[in-house]
């Protein structure tokens, strides 16, 4: 292939770096023109990922979920309503199988997004809806708290667990204890089929550094909560993780220089200040064990008790 070179001043034979769509000079090294557009066919091969010689690739991502129609990639084509006879050919059907769980799939992406969850979340509670629907066992039960409840036991399992406030705030109306009562049925149903997810408890340190982050903590003080935190569970602490991770920060922010209100606090952990007034006089016998010394001495612990009456 050749080109003109405007260094060298003459046609030179030309390269072009595919990876970076650049046209280059094989003398000079000028790159004559940058991110070219190749407009020609693609044939790459996709068949080591499906199976499927035909080198051709078209529409959207193929969903295991739904391989039996085809991974998703169907297209429906209805009679439209006031036609009777016009010779009309019906192709596809309405009653797609596939087309509640498409339907449910939806609904749980756009949770994820409002969350601002990844992927992988996602994926896995669209994996979880599919293993107990499947079982037909969740019929009369609210869908959109089933829906909420699958993607709380996937933030759970992904290790990203998110408060039942957060996953209600989003839920579309259903009651934080209908989404409680459908985990604990998915649970159950995963586990009756042998596939527990072992979710487990959440922990005070999974809320931790994303309630930090919305105080705007800096990272001496973020390193210092998530220690106290971890030092909390070799405590006989009988509070929920939220509880203990707002009560944490609340202490730790008061022993520095950045101090946080208590109705920021609040705000950003979604526990009552009451909660978290409580909390923190149950936390403050055990202070200098939980709280690092690099962080904070004994004698500025002794601050704290005013604020833990």
């Amino acid at each position: 292939m050749e080109d003109y070179c405007s260094d060298c001043e003459k046609t030179t034979v030309v390269v072009l770096d595919h990876s970076s769509g650049d046209t280059i000079c094989c003398e000079c090294g000028l790159v004559l023109e940058a991110r070219y557009i190749d407009e020609t066919s693609e044939w790459r091969t996709f068949e080591n990922d499906t199976n499927n010689s035909d080198p051709n690739r078209v529409g959207g991502p193929v969903n295991p979920l739904l391989a039996e129609n085809g991974g998703g990639l169907v297209t429906l084509i209805s009679k439209p309503s006031g036609v009777k006879s016009l010779g009309w050919n019906h192709v596809g059907s309405n009653k797609d199988p596939d087309s509640s769980l498409i339907q449910a799939f939806k609904s749980i992406a756009a949770m994820c997004d409002r969350l601002d969850l990844v992927a992988t979340i996602k994926d896995l509670a669209n994996e979880i809806y599919k293993k107990v629907a499947d079982l037909k066992s969740t019929r009369g039960r609210n869908r959109d708290a089933f829906l909420a409840a699958c993607l709380f036991v996937a933030c759970k399992q992904e290790h990203k667990a998110r408060t039942l406030k957060e996953i209600h705030s989003i839920a579309n109306g259903a009651t934080i204890k209908e989404i409680g009562r459908n985990t604990f049925f998915i649970e159950k149903q995963l586990k009756e089929i042998g596939e527990s997810m072992e979710t487990g408890a959440s922990d005070a340190g999974d809320f931790m550094r994303r309630f930090c982050s919305r105080l705007g903590m800096n990272h001496q003080a973020i390193k210092a909560a998530q220690e106290a935190v971890q030092n909390s569970k070799e405590l006989d602490i009988r509070r929920s993780p939220t509880s203990v991770a707002a009560a944490v920060i609340y202490m730790i922010t008061q022993l520095s220089d950045d101090r946080q209100f208590l109705k920021d606090v609040a705000t950003a952990t979604a526990v009552a200040e009451s909660t978290i007034r409580k909390s923190c006089k149950d936390l403050y016998p055990y202070a200098s064990r939980l709280i690092p010394n690099w962080y904070a001495k004994d004698e500025d612990l002794k601050n704290l008790d005013t604020l833990c009456q």
